[in-house]
């Protein structure tokens, strides 16, 4: 009897941290039926010599709760290997919502995480009012990958509190009611609960978000929901003293943000911290896997303030390119932009060059500010040039955060952190950090040797299972979900990251291809083959398996 797929003759990777040996797989009904010298046919047979075949990956840290509306596809995290993605971080989500509230969360969704509030009205069905509800609809959808969600701190305080949730502080009751309906979030569903203690993020109104300054007792309150049905806190912004009071309450699993600062030695010591922390807790940190922060260009984002590049501002990209190749206009645009204050430390800016792959490992000397001060060039009269020469393609990325490589390496050494934060699906014109598996493969992996390919891999997909509580993917084993890649580990790279409109309405986001992956399988049917989605949608809404 002929198998659904054979992979055959390629490097098996299996995602438990042993290193790569040689094998098949076979699929059937969307499960791994066998894993080692296969003889029979498949209907499908997949050609993996000198490649890899691993796990598909999965991406710990996305904001797709609105995207999956318009995109089913979940570009570009599928272009990068994801086959399993989790929403709803950040303490920001769709539901619980009253339908009175619902421009509300629309509105914090696009201040926090720039996904912009028409896209989400329009682009998603508004059909639900509890967290099982907006799972449902989701499935209704039928996405590309597998999806799995977290209920959130602000949609949960609004639906308790109204109003007061934005700056007062919760009773017992209300406290014991987000608890119940948290609970019954998971119940219906979520993998868990998220928080934001992070005070930038803000309402439209310039307030922060719901719960970013809730006493800890709250939280707590709510992790006793959450960790006796083995389910995950997620935390960003939390300081360590809340992220403990939150574990000890409940021994319960906890994931939130970390990174580390440029100075030699913070990563270790970051790494260091981070280890005393997780001592005896279940607590894992995730961190974005290269410097990142803001991202623009002259096909984007425009940082220079003056009368002359309002006017470009407002043009396309043709339009934008015919003003700077004009002489007297870009004579204006140096000079307003030789006036102007930037908002950010042009010593933090590198550009990512103009070859098929960016560049995102400079060195710090190789700031743009050093740069054009050694061609005797403004930065503006760089920007200009370099725009030119380019067509408007190079992009430019302000390294806010984890800005030092070398530091990062040594944070990310630690077992209790994982390489993640792509944050997909929000801050879609700030930022395209989405392909950050591919350059986990491609420079901790291939360049730096960081991570052999056992654990690399391990770190892409069992680790991330086992913090989801998903047991039955993340590893190549019979009886196993046929969530797998085959990639070509010597190919593996981000290609350039790109402006498009194609949201709702015409809003623009960056989108970012890859190379070298040859097919990623969502649950037994090929979803990429050779960079090309296939037309298929076989992922799948994966509920709190409890």
């Amino acid at each position: 009897m002929a198998h659904d797929i054979v992979i055959r003759g390629g490097k098996i990777v299996d995602g438990t941290g042993a290193e790569p040996i040689p094998g098949d797989i076979a699929i059937d009904d969307g499960l791994i039926t066998a894993v080692g010298k296969i003889t029979g046919k498949g209907k499908q047979e997949i050609n993996a010599e000198d490649h890899m075949v691993s796990p598909g990956f999965i991406d710990l840290h996305t904001h797709l709760d609105a995207q999956i509306g318009w995109d089913p596809a979940l570009t570009p995290v599928s272009w990068h290997g994801v086959t399993t993605a989790l929403m709803g971080n950040c303490g920001v989500t769709f539901a619980p919502c009253k339908p009175t509230d619902q421009e509300l969360l629309a509105g914090m969704m696009e201040t926090v995480e720039d996904i912009p509030k028409h896209a989400i009205l329009t682009g998603l069905p508004w059909t639900w009012e509890h967290y099982g509800g907006y799972l449902d609809a989701l499935d209704e959808l039928q996405p590309g990958i597998n999806l799995t969600g977290l209920v959130g701190h602000c949609a949960v305080r609004y639906y308790v509190m109204g109003e007061r949730a934005v700056e007062e502080q919760s009773t017992d009751a209300e406290r014991r009611q987000m608890a119940e309906i948290v609970g019954k979030a998971i119940d219906a569903g979520a993998v868990g609960f998220s928080t934001n203690r992070y005070a930038p993020h803000k309402l439209p109104d310039g307030r922060s978000i719901p719960g970013t300054f809730a006493d800890p007792q709250e939280l707590v309150e709510i992790a006793k929901a959450v960790a006796p049905r083995n389910a995950l806190m997620q935390a960003v912004g939390a300081d360590f003293e809340v992220l403990k009071a939150m574990s000890d309450t409940t021994r319960g699993r906890i994931l939130f943000s970390y990174g580390t600062g440029p100075d030699k030695g913070m990563g270790r010591a970051a790494a260091e911290r981070l280890d005393e922390l997780c001592e005896g807790r279940d607590v894992t940190a995730i961190t974005q896997v290269r410097g990142s922060g803001f991202m623009f260009g002259l096909q984007s984002a425009l940082p220079f303030p003056g009368e002359t590049w309002d006017a470009i501002r407002k043009l396309d990209l043709a339009g934008r390119l015919s003003a700077i190749n004009d002489e007297q206009t870009a004579a204006k645009l140096a000079e307003e932009g030789k006036s102007a204050e930037l908002r950010f430390d042009l010593k933090l800016v590198f550009s990512l060059g103009n070859g098929k792959k960016p560049d995102y490992t400079l060195p710090a000397e190789n700031n743009v500010y050093a740069l054009s001060k050694a061609q005797g060039e403004h930065f503006v009269e760089m920007f200009l040039r370099v725009s030119r020469e380019s067509n408007g393609k190079v992009l430019f990325n302000l390294r806010m955060f984890n800005q030092s490589l070398t530091e990062l390496g040594d944070l990310i050494q630690s077992k209790n952190i994982y390489p993640s934060l792509g944050d997909a699906g929000a801050h879609v014109s700030q930022i395209m950090d989405a392909g950050w598996c591919s350059f986990v493969l491609s420079y901790w992996m291939r360049e730096r040797g960081l991570y052999t390919m056992g654990e690399g891999i391990r770190r892409l997909t069992s680790g991330p299972a086992r913090v989801l509580g998903l047991s039955d993917r993340g590893t190549l084993k019979e009886g196993m979900r046929a969530d797998i890649n085959v990639f070509d580990f010597e190919r593996v790279a981000e290609r350039q990251p790109e402006l498009v409109h194609d949201f709702p309405g015409g809003a623009p986001r960056y989108i970012q291809r890859s190379t070298g992956y040859k097919a990623t399988i969502v649950n037994g049917q090929i979803n990429v083959l050779d960079g090309v989605h296939t037309g298929v949608r076989a992922g799948q809404v994966l509920r709190h398996q409890g």
